[in-house]
Formats: C-alpha cells, structure tokens, sequence
C-alpha cells in the first residue's frame, strides 16, 4: 500500500496551499517536494497577522507607511513568499486585488508592483506568478502582462469560457474551483457529498472539458496552454479524482493534506490514473473513457439538458471582454460561485488593511 501523497505526487504536481513554510517542509519530510506555492487575500493575511512575522511587519510599515497600507500590504506578500521560496522547486503566486476585478489598468498597476517587490528581494520572473481573476477586464490584463514578462494565472474560474478566455489572455495556468468556496463551510449544505467525485461531483465535467479543449486547441496551434492547477477541494478522495481528469498541479489545503498523509492506496487504485505528462497536452495521454463521457453534459447549465460546450472560436477578450461578460451573466452558478470568492477575498483584504493600520497607528506612522 502507498500513502496518499505520495500516490498523488507520482501523479501530478503537488502545490502547496500555505505560505507557512512549516506546511511545506512537512510535505518535503514525507518525500514530497512542493512544485509551486499558492496564496491569496486570506493566506497573506494570515501572515501579516501571524505574530511570528511582527518584526517583519514593523520593518515593512517603518519603511513604506507613509506610502499608505497597500505598498506595506505587497512588500509584506513578497517576503512571505521569500520565506517559502527555497522549499518549492517552481513559482510562489500572488493574487491581484480583488476589489479590481473589473479594472483592467488597475490589475495591471498592481501586478507591477508586486514585479517590482519580487525584484528587491532577487526573486525572478520566472519564480513567481500573478492570479487574475477571470473577469472580462481581468482576462484583458493577461496580454498587458505577458509583454512584461510577467506570467499569469486565471483564477476565481468555474466555466470553461473562463477557461477560453485565460488561454487567450497568454496565462500560464488556470486555477478552476471543484467546490465553491461556500462549500467549504458544512453548514451551507453546498459540498456535494457523493461517491465518485470523478464522474459524479457537478463540476467534474467541467474540468474534463476545459483539458481536453486544452489539449484541441494545443494540437490545432501549436501553442502550450494553461497548466490547470485544481483548487478548492474539500478530500482527498476530490485530490485523487481530480488527477483522473487531467489536471497536472493540485493545490491542496492543509487539513486535505493531512488526511491525504493518512489515507492508503492500494497499487491498483493507483494505475487507473496514468502518470503526469513532461509537456502538458503535447503527450499522447488520454482521459479514461468514463471521463471523456463527461464531454457532453453539464449539470451546473442553466438548462442541463439543452448543454453545448462552449466554442474556442469566441474572443473573448474583445470590447474589454465583453463576450466573457456575456457568457457570465447567462450563467447564474459561475456568477454567484465567482461574486462569492470575490467577496471573500475582498473580506480578508480588508481584514489585512486594518491590521496593517493598527500596527501604523502604534508605531505612529
């Protein structure tokens, strides 16, 4: 029998969802190197909170707060990302503000700024990367970026026009939810609780969809496509099913972690998933055949039984992403999962504005 993570770590690139580099060097004790760090509004304010850092942040206010809480806000998120850097062998991530969701110049000035920080701290480009979420503006300040030579990451992602759009946009990945971040929370009775998240969990064919889309649009251009980094899932079991379809990196919270640590696969459970691929939808690999049986249907449409998978041909970048927009809004599920992680990230921005003040108020800066 093999331990959980390990399996998984055979099967696809594992992220670590922590910018605590204690979570990090626990994976790296069970034989597991963390491939890239993952963060967001609510990580880093864990980190500005987290009186281990204080010093840190005392430093980062003396230096900057006189620049307003947002300049101590960013240089804060790079040193936390410093910190963990040397336990991941690729890229620490970064995520845009989102309060700017649906400002493409301010995406773009903010990302920026954070290039700016990760080049202070002799951080380069290709270590680091920038979630954007995938609005119709956001989507537009993929190529702004990618000038710049600063990668990208659509995030906040539950469609596979979300999904068009960030391949479009020249993101490096993709960050699509299994769960909504409501699910998280058992009281809501939003986690769907089923037996088979591989074929049976709502979003599943989603997923399929947006890799084998990948994978068409890879052999009919040429073009690498977004790596698909799965997030937001609730088991392990969702972990292990998210392998079987096609993504290459799972982002993994910690309290999944541990229960993957705990968790024993036999040999051939493992085999039914084929190994990840050196160059993502340029390989021959193939999705089972229950999973390509996904390709047709949709459970989270607004009519499930009317579903056509949605065309790589749209542009959905035009007219500040108009036709993403559009494709949003006749979507009710993908707009009420993608106001509700944006609300929840907007929270913890907040929570790390005040706490950041606090400490400004104190040292009177």
């Amino acid at each position: 029998m093999d331990r959980g993570e390990q399996c998984l770590a055979e099967l696809v690139n594992v992220d670590v969802d922590s910018m605590d580099p204690a979570v990090a060097k626990s994976l790296i004790a069970l034989g597991v190197r963390p491939a890239d760090q993952t963060s967001n509004q609510i990580l880093v304010g864990d980190g500005i909170k987290d009186p281990a850092n204080r010093d840190m942040l005392e430093g980062a206010v003396r230096e900057l707060g006189s620049k307003g809480w947002g300049a101590v806000y960013d240089r804060m998120s790079v040193l936390l990302c410093a910190k963990n850097i040397e336990n991941i062998t690729g890229r620490v991530l970064l995520q845009s503000s989102p309060s700017q969701a649906y400002n493409t110049d301010e995406i773009v000035a903010h990302a920026r700024r954070y290039a700016a920080e990760f080049e202070k701290v002799g951080i380069s480009k290709d270590r680091f990367c920038i979630k954007i979420p995938a609005t119709g503006p956001g989507m537009c300040a993929g190529p702004i970026l990618l000038k710049d030579g600063i990668r990208t990451l659509g995030t906040s992602l539950f469609s596979v026009p979300q999904a068009i759009a960030s391949s479009q946009a020249g993101c490096l990945y993709i960050s699509p939810y299994f769960n909504e971040v409501k699910a998280h929370d058992m009281t809501t009775g939003l986690f769907p609780n089923v037996s088979d998240p591989a074929v049976e969990h709502p979003m599943a064919p989603r997923m399929v969809q947006m890799f084998e889309l990948y994978k068409q649009l890879a052999a009919k251009t040429g073009k690498d496509q977004p790596i698909i980094k799965g997030a937001s899932n609730i088991t392990a079991a969702e972990v292990l099913a998210c392998a079987d379809m096609g993504v290459q990196h799972i982002t993994i919270l910690a309290p999944v972690l541990k229960e993957l640590c705990q968790m024993k696969v036999a040999p051939n459970d493992a085999s039914k998933i084929q190994p990840k691929p050196k160059r993502a939808y340029f390989d021959d690999k193939q999705l089972s055949p229950r999973m390509l049986a996904l390709m047709d249907k949709d459970p989270l449409a607004p009519r499930p039984e009317a579903f056509k998978i949605a065309s790589t041909d749209v542009d959905y970048l035009a007219n500040q992403g108009a036709k993403l927009e559009e494709a949003i809004a006749q979507d009710p599920e993908t707009g009420r999962r993608l106001k509700d992680a944006l609300d929840l990230f907007i929270g913890a921005e907040k929570e790390a504005k005040e706490a950041i003040e606090r400490v400004m108020a104190e040292l009177g800066v």
